[in-house]
């Protein structure tokens, strides 16, 4: 698609920092609805792959990028990495330009970079997703949005070309407060369910059949339909979604509440158990692995004969 084909569908010209893996089905998406898409990343290998996998083309260098797009999406793993990144293409953004910060960051971080974007001329959305992998493969992401109201129309193509489902949360900074209070209460409820399954099987009842109680109860939960008998009791634990990121973001959540003055205990216990858990495992750990630290605590393990195959179900 030409840059003038670009200009009248609506398409602005798309640099996209970050082909991990959740960026590079989100990448893939954009691509696949027609949009011009430049790639950064700074593993040249990865880059390569997407080009002859996907599409798109390789960007020269992040100025490069900066200087082609009016949209530069951000997928990367913190803040921190955002504002190294905005150190090199700030300097040679195109006036009015937007950057979509879709990482999972700090909300108080963001609206710091968001007034270093501002002062070089352009405005910035967060929009965190959820759903992992999976649903991002398929564009059915769920995409939280925070910022200007004509910022964020401006960027609701690429979004709905990511996501199926786009939810609007106030000023810039409110979409990644959202995002890391999501994976709080997911993280409280996959931890509370494993623990009652532990109680449960001691008890003699089937893990299982525990599982589908729970699904047709008020226990129910994210994790009790999507993660204990796919990436738990089938002990495969491949779902997509790091340990290392849940604590990130549980720590995220926590710094919310202490700028708030609200208390939050079981918040705390939380990311503690799962730093917990992310030391025993060491890096690299799926968040589902975080059942690991209470069948250790407990002295059982969870098992189920054969589990069925499912989707990952990111936090």
């Amino acid at each position: 698609m030409t840059e003038n084909q670009n200009a009248k569908s609506g398409r602005p010209p798309l640099g996209f920092i970050g082909i991990g893996n959740m960026g590079w089905p989100m990448a893939g998406r954009l691509v696949a609805a027609g949009f011009a898409v430049q790639v950064g990343d700074d593993r040249p290998a990865r880059v390569e792959g997407f080009l002859e996998q996907v599409g798109g083309v390789a960007a020269d260098s992040l100025r490069a990028l900066a200087e082609a797009s009016e949209l530069i999406v951000t997928m990367l793993p913190t803040s921190a990495a955002v504002s190294a990144v905005l150190d090199d293409i700030l300097p040679h953004l195109q006036p009015g330009a937007i950057v979509l910060d879709m990482t999972s960051g700090d909300p108080t971080a963001t609206r710091h970079l968001a007034f270093r974007v501002a002062e070089a001329g352009g405005a910035m959305v967060d929009a965190p997703v959820s759903g992992g992998v999976e649903r991002a493969r398929t564009g059915q992401l769920a995409i939280m949005a925070g910022g200007d109201d004509a910022a964020v129309e401006r960027v609701r193509p690429a979004l709905e070309a990511m996501g199926s489902s786009l939810l609007r949360t106030g000023g810039v900074g409110t979409a990644h407060a959202m995002k890391a209070l999501n994976n709080l209460a997911s993280a409280g409820s996959f931890l509370i369910g494993v623990e009652a399954l532990l109680i449960g099987q001691r008890f003699g009842l089937d893990p299982g059949l525990m599982v589908d109680v729970l699904n047709a109860s008020t226990g129910m939960s994210n994790s009790s339909q999507k993660k204990f008998r796919q990436f738990v009791l089938s002990r495969r634990f491949d779902s997509g979604f790091g340990l290392d990121l849940m604590v990130k973001d549980l720590g995220i959540a926590l710094g919310v509440a202490r700028e708030t003055g609200t208390a939050a205990p079981f918040a705390a216990l939380c990311r503690e158990l799962s730093a917990a858990a992310q030391a025993m495992l060491g890096p690299g750990a799926d968040h589902t692995e975080f059942a690991k630290l209470s069948e250790r605590l407990a002295g059982s393990e969870l098992t189920l004969d054969e589990a069925p195959d499912a989707p990952a179900a990111g936090a």
